[in-house]
């Protein structure tokens, strides 16, 4: 293996660390940030589903390896082209991750790919491909989830209120009726045997149900996660590794791996920024946000459309609290929409500048 093909190797894998580090916890963040679990465990949790959907990735996201490979830049890969996009990404989300922001990888490996790209070959750009399978995916990964995360509040508040009214209405004392004794009899709700027993498990199923429901969709969004971002990842490393000897699946478990290690090493500062920083929220919120971000960024997966599992879940939490926008916080989203916004532009600068130096 060359110099070159090594540097690419400890590239994939840095960029593989840094992915874990800042979008693993995506997914579990709200387990921590709803009170069901300590971070550290969320994290692991995280870490173990994403695997999963690493080692799966390579049958059931094959699109999006397509896509990174030969869909956005056409030309041939050089090593060189490889190292750029590669430096470009990494630094821009370990960057990101250490002032605990969460930013999308597959925002930095295109704009890293558009910045070395033209300079590799200016004509080589997919230039008619960017908006309907790049920009739209993206941009709209936030407001759908939005909508979507909004609407399940919406109606899963309607439930709770009209549950909460029965319940209130059938706690209610029963009409006093006058005995031949002239006594009063008061309500039999309290102390009625067959009563407490029908009504206990009536408030303890529903809460064992969603903690179920949250772990689950929880694991969901970091199966969809790691079926998402590992071929875009293995996609650029293969411009070098696979001449070099490496095979495909060789450079999954590298990457696999790698972001596992990331995770449970530098996972908790974007955690603790996700969970808590765009609002308090609670059981129920956490598994609205999931379910969504799972359904979205998995489904993304499966098409070949890179969505952002950050703008998809940031989207998902946000829409979990309902018409009350007074709950989120401004100023942490401010700063999350300027990261984004900065993420392109970093990532192409650093990777042209790399690719000028290395070719």
């Amino acid at each position: 293996m060359s110099l070159t093909a090594v540097l690419v190797f400890v590239l994939v894998a840095a960029l593989a660390a840094a992915n874990g580090s800042n979008d693993v916890p995506k997914g579990v963040a709200t387990l921590a940030g709803a009170g069901v679990t300590k971070y550290r465990t969320a994290i692991l949790w995280g870490t173990v589903t994403t695997l999963v959907g690493c080692v799966c990735s390579l049958t059931l996201a094959d699109k999006m390896t397509q896509l990174f490979s030969s869909g956005i830049v056409t030309a041939e890969p050089t090593q060189a082209f490889a190292v750029a996009v590669l430096t470009g990404a990494v630094s821009w989300v370990a960057l990101a991750t250490v002032l605990r922001l969460p930013v999308s990888t597959t925002h930095a490996l295109i704009g890293a790919l558009l910045g070395a790209g033209l300079l590799l070959a200016s004509d080589s750009i997919a230039w008619s491909a960017i908006p309907t399978k790049l920009v739209i995916p993206l941009l709209m990964s936030v407001g759908v989830a939005y909508g979507i995360s909004l609407l399940l509040a919406l109606v899963f508040n309607r439930r709770s209120t009209r549950a909460g009214a029965e319940a209130t209405r059938a706690a209610e004392p029963a009409p006093s009726v006058a005995g031949t004794t002239g006594v009063t009899h008061g309500t039999v709700l309290a102390t009625d045997p067959a009563t407490s027993t029908a009504s206990g498990p009536t408030t303890k199923t529903p809460h064992g149900a969603l903690a179920a429901a949250h772990w689950l969709t929880s694991g969901a969004t970091g199966f969809a996660r790691g079926l998402n971002d590992t071929p875009k990842i293995v996609a650029i490393g293969a411009f070098a590794l696979v001449p070099a000897g490496m095979e495909t699946w060789q450079i999954m478990l590298l990457v696999a791996g790698a972001m596992a290690l990331g995770s449970v090493t530098g996972g908790m500062r974007v955690a603790e920024r996700l969970g808590e920083g765009v609002i308090r929220m609670n059981h129920k919120e956490g598994f609205l946000a999931n379910l969504t971000t799972a359904t979205l960024v998995g489904l993304g997966a499966g098409y070949g459309l890179p969505m952002s599992t950050t703008h998809t879940s940031t989207g998902a939490i946000a829409g979990s609290a309902g018409p009350n926008l007074g709950r989120l916080s401004g100023k942490t989203l401010r700063h999350f929409v300027i990261a984004w916004v900065v993420t392109p532009p970093f990532a192409a600068a650093v990777a042209a500048g790399v690719f000028l130096a290395a070719r």
